[in-house]
């Protein structure tokens, strides 16, 4: 079942909302209000989240606070992967978390943290050890990222791609599984008190059998997944997520709501604000009646 409904993903990172078209969040703001006040008419006890931040930046908290968002929604959702791409290191989770929630005033979810075995494997066990000591006492709940490996032959969602070095070629190895769906050594280390994220692509039918066959397996029950906007507007597209949906209904789901439609953008790719806000809004309706309630 749907637990939580997450509203984009990293809004403040360019790579996924082209924020040179919107310098001053203005367009998301009044997208997410739009939307949280539609799925809360449809769907009041799905608990709403502000789109995991990444980086972690009070001035955009403060931000988001003074523009009306955070009177909307109940939960700040927010990414962290200090081994591999933030300029702080692990130790400071406590701090940063607390740092969040000051600023937010609302609780604070982790809906997205990792290790990439990029270096070694080794170095993801530590991460993920390390990360289940200094967060699941006090954060009430976590999203380990990922279940599989992103395959090679698929791009990362970024902006400069292979320039970036090693920084990109580490998107490639979070998983608890290889991209063959073989087991890395993390995977016999992993506490059912995690929760999981993994995207899953349209008409993605080998990543949606193996999140149904191992995470019964791992004991977890919390899955945060996605539904993209974009996507929404394939031909045919209800018929793969009622059926993904479906398949997927054991767990406790947080959805995340993102993309905008190429078609529908001020620039023609999915991290470009919606020409019209409330589009997005209706969309998110949607999701909610049909899913939710």
């Amino acid at each position: 079942m749907i637990e939580a409904l997450q509203f984009w993903n990293e809004p403040n990172n360019l790579s996924h909302w082209d924020y040179t078209l919107d310098p001053d969040w203005s367009i998301f703001a009044t997208m997410v209000r739009y939307a949280s006040y539609e799925v809360r008419r449809e769907a009041p006890q799905a608990i709403q989240l502000l789109g995991g931040l990444s980086p972690l930046d009070p001035d955009f908290v403060d931000l988001m606070k003074r523009q009306g968002v955070l009177d909307m929604v109940d939960v700040l959702a927010i990414h962290g992967f200090p081994l591999d791409w933030n300029l702080w290191q692990i130790g400071d989770w406590p701090e940063k978390v607390l740092e969040m929630q000051s600023a937010a005033d609302k609780p604070v979810w982790v809906t997205e943290v990792g290790a990439s075995s990029f270096g070694a494997e080794e170095v993801q066990l530590f991460g993920l050890n390390r990360t289940c000591e200094l967060l699941l006492p006090i954060v009430p709940r976590i999203h380990w990222y990922s279940l599989i490996d992103l395959p090679l032959q698929k791009g990362a969602v970024t902006r400069h791609k292979e320039s970036e070095g090693s920084a990109y070629y580490r998107h490639f190895h979070f998983g608890l599984l290889r991209a063959d769906g073989s087991p890395k050594q993390t995977l016999e280390h992993f506490p059912p008190d995690l929760g999981i994220c993994q995207w899953i692509d349209f008409d993605d039918e080998d990543t949606l059998r193996l999140v149904c066959r191992w995470l019964p397996r791992l004991g977890v029950r919390h899955l945060r997944t996605g539904i993209s906007w974009a996507d929404w507007h394939r031909p045919n597209a209800t018929r793969w997520f009622d059926h993904m949906m479906s398949a997927l209904s054991r767990f406790d789901l947080t959805v995340t709501l993102c993309f905008t439609p190429p078609s529908r953008g001020i620039a023609p790719n999915h991290t470009s604000p919606p020409q019209d806000p409330g589009e997005y809004s209706f969309f998110c309706w949607e999701i909610a009646r049909r899913y939710v309630a």
